[in-house]
């Protein structure tokens, strides 16, 4: 009687005005995730004076928790295909909540880098348990379109909102202040969303596969790490060991997935080829923009001298742009097509970071702002209808495998992007000479973050603290325009290999749209 009832208040949400108040609900779920991005690259500056970790803690604080969530978004979407994908996005809620408290009160590095692991843990049983939902409330292809635009809208929002609220709690309370905005937003989604999203599973899933689990986790995190570590370091033996491991744990991976009867991933998703290409799309477009994005908030603050809440209101054009683009993409990409939509947005993004190499610490505001208004617009049109692909490019039951493949592209390009294009600045910027007669102490502090040496010059006289601050500003900005160029390449060849691998793709149309 139970899942007879069950299955009856599902379907009325999914007929009814209720699927839209459950998207209300979902869309919590993402702005929890999308805040929580955001506000960390704001509170780098004050996290480096409080904790001072070195320049590679403080990269593994930026992106530990997308080496986490990369490695568990697969297993957790298909645990969410075979548990019911709201029992798994409540749970994860209610445990972000809670590991959002010990990234506020971590006392070292060490335990900073643990939390925001914990953190990414709780965070991927989010993002795909919300996409998959809306594969399996809207099933109309339009509104699961403007669905997803909103889904996405939301994302972008969150990622304006962060900060520009975390900028104003930076100003008037302490920096663990930006993890507790979580809890509230945490507690209305699980209470409504006990009551409104109805629950839906693969009906036929098969066991969850535990050696797929730690093969996904083991091979991506060991990769990703090699990567990382080789950007920053060069090659050196435990780069080599993370590497193959890593690449043998992801080749067995791939080898089980095609020999179990019910895969954690069904590898045939990835012989469709508008699936692979949007994808590879989102991938490479993130990686691309991630790393500029992580430093962008320290160039504003500790090269701009600009206030926190300032800082947040410089970024808000990129999401005012992708909010816009996201809701109209589906409809635009019926009008014209998919690879027109998707390689135009990304060729956007490529030319507007492109316009950034000329980076200097005197960039006017008009040049970064329009900019940054280019990136939202290209990137919500893009990412909004790689979702809508990726999602009608299989059947609703691998709703939250499907998914869960695209915010691991998500994720894998944020993570690799910090690393990669991260490294870059921090190779650049290490390497500027102090002036003559600095201290070695406050050399060193310097060399480690742009954050390290503002807090170290206080104990210098002004001019030759003036001096430090002009040279390791400079250097920080060059490494910014060298990751903007290497950025912009990216996202331009990305564009090119788009046109040609969604070649003949459409969106799902309704039923009606067919009738003569």
């Amino acid at each position: 009687m139970t899942s007879t009832h069950q299955r009856a208040s599902g379907a009325d949400v999914e007929r009814g005005p209720g699927r839209w108040l459950a998207l209300a609900v979902l869309v919590l779920a993402v702005l929890l995730v999308a805040v929580d991005a955001t506000v960390l690259g704001l509170a780098t500056p004050y996290i480096s004076e409080d904790l001072k970790p070195s320049g590679t803690q403080l990269l593994w604080i930026g992106d530990v928790y997308s080496f986490v969530i990369a490695g568990l978004l697969v297993s957790m979407g298909s645990l969410g295909d075979r548990i019911g994908r709201k029992k798994l996005l409540l749970t994860g809620a209610v445990a972000f909540g809670a590991v959002s408290v010990l990234n506020a009160y971590a006392t070292s590095p060490e335990l900073m880098i643990l939390a925001r692991a914990l953190l990414g843990v709780a965070g991927a049983t989010l993002m795909p348990s919300t996409l998959a939902l809306i594969r399996n409330i809207f099933h109309d292809p339009r509104e699961r379109s403007l669905a997803v635009g909103i889904w996405g809208a939301m994302a972008s929002a969150g990622a304006a909102v962060g900060p520009v609220v975390g900028g104003f709690l930076l100003e008037h309370f302490w920096w663990g202040s930006v993890f507790l905005i979580n809890l509230p937003v945490m507690a209305v989604l699980v209470l409504v969303g006990i009551k409104l999203l109805p629950e839906s599973k693969n009906p036929a899933p098969g066991p969850w596969d535990l050696v797929s689990v730690a093969l996904s986790l083991i091979g991506m995190i060991a990769v990703v790490y090699a990567i990382k570590e080789a950007a920053a370091h060069g090659l050196r033996w435990d780069v080599v060991v993370a590497a193959v491991i890593g690449a043998a744990a992801l080749t067995w991976f791939v080898r089980r997935q095609l020999t179990l009867p019910a895969p954690l991933l069904d590898m045939r998703l990835f012989r469709n080829r508008g699936f692979s290409g949007a994808v590879l799309a989102d991938l490479l477009t993130v990686l691309g923009l991630s790393g500029l994005v992580f430093f962008l908030s320290q160039f504003l603050q500790l090269v701009q001298g600009r206030r926190p809440f300032e800082a947040g209101l410089a970024e808000l054009p990129a999401a005012v742009g992708a909010v816009g683009a996201g809701l109209i993409a589906g409809m635009v990409a019926r009008r014209f097509s998919v690879r027109v939509v998707v390689a135009g947005g990304l060729a956007a993004v490529g030319l507007a970071l492109a316009a950034l190499t000329g980076l200097s610490e005197h960039t006017g505001y008009p040049l970064l702002g329009a900019s940054l208004l280019v990136v939202g617009i290209g990137a919500g049109f893009s990412f909004t209808v790689t979702a809508d692909v990726i999602l009608s490019s299989v059947p609703k039951e691998q709703a939250g495998a499907a998914s869960a493949v695209s915010e691991t592209a998500y994720e894998l390009g944020a993570a690799l992007g910090i690393a990669l294009l991260g490294s870059i600045v921090t190779g650049v910027y290490r390497d500027f000479t102090a002036p003559a007669g600095t201290p070695p102490d406050v050399a060193s502090a310097s060399h480690e973050s742009l954050g390290g040496a503002v807090e170290s010059v206080t104990a210098l006289p002004p001019h030759e603290a003036d001096a430090l601050l002009a040279a390791a500003r400079t250097a920080f900005v060059d490494g910014l325009s060298l990751a903007a160029t290497v950025g912009a390449a990216v996202l331009l060849a990305t564009a090119v290999a788009a046109w040609f691998l969604l070649k003949g793709q459409k969106l799902e149309e309704s039923p009606e749209d067919d009738a003569p």
